[in-house]
């Protein structure tokens, strides 16, 4: 497999017949998947073997451009305009989690080896999972070397604990499914906890980790391949999910206290410590093909643009899934989805980035904004300490925040025609006095929120300069930015302190967090965040969870962090903001620098105030899942 698109690139030595049709959880349990396989062409040797293993990759979901409008990031960040109340991040926010069917969740037409529309979370992971377990049952039929067979197995093992990972981490825990069911037997296995599926999922993690190489290029096998090895299921994949399989279990969610907050497991964080830790001394020792990307480069994580289709992520992308179709909108509508819609495309609507998680973006001296950051509010109250002045919100910000937004009078069209010359700069104030027949900012074609986001689409991506061509959106499930701040949460709340290491490398919880803002020429935490102890409340994990927000913003893994955090229905993360203000010198701003241009009445509203509650932690099953069996109830409160 190699940048654009998943290629059988061992060559199928038989043929895969799908059973296409509506599946529920029994389907994919209790049924023959897909497939009438002779056992023996399927099993015979490595080469056809590994052709039976392709298709597991091909059960990855696409999350971030199946759809023509696509919504991933269910936290704080974005929000809708008005006419997109039928989406299903506006159905999140007003807490219906029943959207199970459609989106890249879930949907009655999945096909492994379909186009992007056919691939869905649910259906892909069960499917993925007999797959597996088919596999893993018909290993002894397989003649080659041991390197080949522990190819196999290793993948195999990968693939059935990731699928179970990936359920589970959204509805809770499921049957851990460790053998090919009969289709004569009705499915009875009881679900189990969430930490005893973690437990199983670990024990497979760590057999793939055993058995497979940090680089299928330096496998004899893999060089019959080489250059198309680089998204194939390696160690260093399978430690990066043991780690973080093992953090998600040792979070404030599992733990639940009185009061609902929940605390930290100590020895389901040293596990995630330990395991990371074995990761990044790999890492920094140059024994594997992953580090850091320079800062010059960081953009490429997540977008490439005009470097003929090649799929992003450099170096540091340790986990992606195909980008099914190829080139052909590669980037879809995610780089035109953002935009301000009838502005600069011509959209009927869009999503723009919240003002709170803006307001998680600090200062160039390593500071948040103000005391008041976490607190739903911030923006329009000046900090002596960090610097931070309302009158000059977007002067001297972390750097990763010029990445990220668009702010007023910023430059959005290179080379505007005549009727789009009003457009030239971003117009996101809510009243300019210039403007002769006094117009408050349309917030439908403007903003809804005071920002835009350019994470996806910098200048020049817009109907006008029309750059489009050849920009490729492609985000990883795993990036090694990501490692560090895991490793640095588990080191802290496993051993005790920002200053503790972990028991397999060096490398303490504040070394490795600002081993991140070093990247983004960001000073490393001051030291009243490196003092103390640890857990939710401290000082060290709130100026985490702040670099987690700002380091991985727009990347899909805010949602799941407030949950595991136990936040995600307490204040403020369970609001969303706008900002208005007016510009203080309309005519004659900075066109080269929107940074210095002056605001006035600079004040911050709330949009959305989402009711959530207990059973907010967890999707529901589907009735009919649900009402399989007594021993598969439904999460509680739905």
């Amino acid at each position: 497999m190699k940048n654009t698109k998943r290629k059988n690139i061992f060559f199928y030595g038989f043929l895969m017949v799908l059973l296409m049709g509506t599946f529920s959880c029994e389907d994919y349990l209790d049924k023959e998947p897909a497939t009438d396989i002779d056992s023996e062409a399927a099993y015979q040797n490595f080469y056809n073997f590994q052709g039976f293993v392709e298709e597991l990759y091909s059960c990855i979901p696409v999350f971030d451009k199946r759809e023509y409008n696509n919504q991933w990031n269910w936290g704080e960040e974005e929000h809708y305009s008005n006419n997109g109340r039928n989406e299903i991040l506006a159905r999140i926010d007003r807490g219906d989690f029943w959207v199970g069917t459609g989106y890249w969740l879930s949907g009655n037409d999945f096909n492994p080896d379909g186009d992007r529309w056919k691939h869905y979370l649910w259906q892909g992971c069960w499917y993925g999972i007999r797959k597996a377990n088919m596999g893993l049952e018909n290993l002894d039929k397989m003649t080659g070397t041991q390197e080949e067979k522990d190819l196999i197995a290793g993948q195999l093992y990968f693939f059935r604990a990731w699928f179970h990972y990936q359920i589970m981490v959204l509805w809770g825990g499921i049957p851990y499914i460790d053998t090919v069911l009969p289709a004569s037997e009705k499915l009875t296995l009881p679900r189990l906890s969430y930490l005893e599926c973690a437990d199983r999922v670990a024990t497979d993690f760590q057999k793939a980790a055993d058995l497979l190489p940090i680089n299928w290029d330096n496998t004899t096998a893999g060089k019959n391949t080489i250059g198309f090895n680089e998204l194939r299921i390696n160690k260093i994949m399978a430690l990066g999910f043991l780690g973080k399989n093992y953090l998600y279990a040792g979070s404030p969610w599992m733990n639940v206290s009185g009061g609902g907050y929940g605390t930290y497991n100590a020895e389901y964080c040293k596990k995630a410590a330990n395991t990371l830790g074995t990761l990044l001394k790999m890492v920094e020792n140059g024994d594997t093909q992953y580090k850091l990307v320079d800062w010059d480069h960081y953009s490429e994580l997540w977008r490439t643009n005009g470097q003929g289709g090649k799929m992003p992520g450099l170096t540091e992308a340790i986990f992606r899934g195909p980008a099914y179709d190829g080139r052909a909108g590669t980037a879809w509508s995610l780089d035109k989805q953002y935009l301000a819609a009838n502005i600069l495309y011509g959209r009927s609507w869009s999503l723009y980035p919240t003002a709170n998680y803006a307001n998680y973006f600090g200062m160039a001296n390593g500071l948040p904004i103000n005391d008041q950051y976490n607190q739903g509010h911030g923006s329009e109250i000046a900090s002596t300490e960090s610097g931070y002045d309302p009158q000059y919100p977007w002067k001297g910000r972390d750097p990763r925040f010029y990445i990220t937004y668009a702010v007023d009078t910023q430059r959005m069209i290179l080379s505007p025609p005549s009727n789009a010359a009003q457009w030239t700069y971003a117009n996101l104030y809510t009243y300019n006095p210039a403007d002769a027949a006094k117009t408050y900012r349309n917030p439908e074609s403007g903003s809804t929120t005071g920002y835009l986001l350019t994470k996806f689409n910098p200048v020049g991506f817009n109907r006008y300069d029309n750059k489009f061509n050849n920009h490729h959106i492609h985000i990883s499930w795993m990036r090694l930015g990501d490692v560090y701040l895991m490793y640095s949460e588990a080191v802290a709340n496993g051993f005790g302190s920002p200053q503790s290491t972990s028991e397999t490398y060096t490398l303490s919880a504040v070394a490795a967090v600002n081993t991140i803002r070093t990247r983004a020429n960001v000073p490393p935490f001051a030291n009243k965040y490196t003092i103390g102890g640890s857990g939710i409340d401290s000082p060290f994990m709130q100026e985490l969870m702040r670099e987690r927000a700002v380091e991985l913003a727009w990347e899909g893994h805010r949602f799941n962090d407030l949950r595991r955090w136990r936040l995600v229905d307490k204040f403020p993360y369970n609001i969303k903001t706008k900002i208005e203000f007016d510009r203080a010198e309309p005519v004659n701003f900075d066109k080269v620098d929107p940074t210095v241009n002056k605001v006035l009445n600079l004040k911050e509203e709330v949009i959305v105030e989402r009711d959530y509650s207990e059973r907010h932690y967890w999707f529901p099953f589907t009735k009919d899942d649900a009402n399989l069996y007594p021993d598969f109830p439904q999460n509680p409160g739905w």
